[in-house]
């Protein structure tokens, strides 16, 4: 069970590898960082508010504290000292009070002072955050161009593997379809395969047809000039001198005209 929680982890683990865009999860990040920066600026909001409900409750009681000390001194005044304790009595009481509110809004304003310093500190980081995040992805954008124009140009990316193997089956075709004529040729040309139509002869072949037609007419030549040479000697024979002269005549007509 262990191996296999640790097969499937591995296997989950290499997916969501696969699967990550380094940009969406910077941006992502730096959501959470305008989320957070957002908490703590309400933060200071909130307690800016309290600092300031305070500060009206002080002025209140204050402003009580001095209508009290002023009652009292007019009773005094008129002889009333029953009433002009009674009205101190009221004022010592607001007065602690007043002190309370003081100790809680001195305590309110430092935690505003901090958490404002605390927001100016984070925004300042999300902010560099914000620069570092667009350059990282302005470079890995760069980059992932980078690679796959390499991979085209050295052709293993998958669409130009792809485009690869076509060609590389298609020269193997190519070159398949030309072994095959050129032995068809020569199994023609040797004489191993017959051509039904007749008209594919071999070198041997037709070497012998040029040197037999060629030899049937010298024959040809030489029995017709046989037989010319055979016809004038039987005419000459036959004919006598006179005949011979006469054809000599009749060859020749312009040599006679010229003596």
């Amino acid at each position: 069970m262990k191996r296999m929680g640790m097969i499937f982890r591995a296997k989950a683990n290499k997916a969501l590898d696969r699967a990550e865009d380094p940009r969406e999860t910077l941006d992502y990040s730096y959501q959470k960082q305008l989320e957070l920066l957002q908490k703590v600026r309400r933060g200071v909001a909130d307690v800016a508010t309290s600092r300031k409900r305070l500060e009206l409750q002080l002025n209140q009681l204050q402003g009580q504290s001095s209508k009290l000390e002023d009652q009292g001194r007019k009773a005094l005044a008129l002889g009333r000292e029953d009433l002009a304790r009674e009205a101190l009595s009221r004022r010592a009481a607001l007065q602690q009070q007043v002190t309370d509110l003081e100790t809680q809004h001195t305590t309110l304003q430092g935690e505003e002072e901090k958490l404002t310093l605390a927001a100016q500190r984070l925004q300042a980081k999300v902010d560099a955050f914000r620069t570092k995040k667009e350059t990282i992805k302005a470079t890995y954008t760069a980059a992932q161009a980078q690679t796959r124009i390499g991979e085209a140009f050295s052709g293993i990316s998958e669409e130009m593997g792809d485009v690869g193997l076509a060609i590389q089956r298609a020269e193997d075709k190519t070159q398949q379809l030309q072994a095959r004529a050129g032995a068809i040729d020569e199994l023609l040309a040797s004489g191993a395969l017959d051509d039904p139509t007749g008209t594919a002869k071999d070198d041997i072949a037709a070497e012998l047809d040029r040197i037999s037609g060629g030899t049937d007419v010298e024959l040809e030549l030489q029995r017709m000039k046989a037989e010319l040479a055979g016809g004038s000697s039987q005419q000459a024979i036959e004919g006598g001198p006179q005949d011979a002269a006469q054809q000599q005549s009749s060859q020749s007509p312009h040599r006679f005209d010229k003596s």
